[in-house]
């Protein structure tokens, strides 16, 4: 999966680098503020058995 997203990145090796840290800061940014809260009612990691 890597290596497929890492070949259809545009440009060299700095740019392909500059762009996967892009794309993985919005891919964790996207699950910290709106899949995990989203998530988090749901799951019942606080209660007791």
């Amino acid at each position: 999966m890597y290596g497929s997203l890492w070949r259809r990145l545009p440009g060299g090796v700095p740019v392909r680098l500059f762009l996967f840290l892009a794309l993985l800061g919005v891919a964790a940014g996207l699950l910290w503020y709106v899949v995990f809260p989203w998530l988090a009612p749901r799951v019942p990691i606080d209660q007791p058995w």
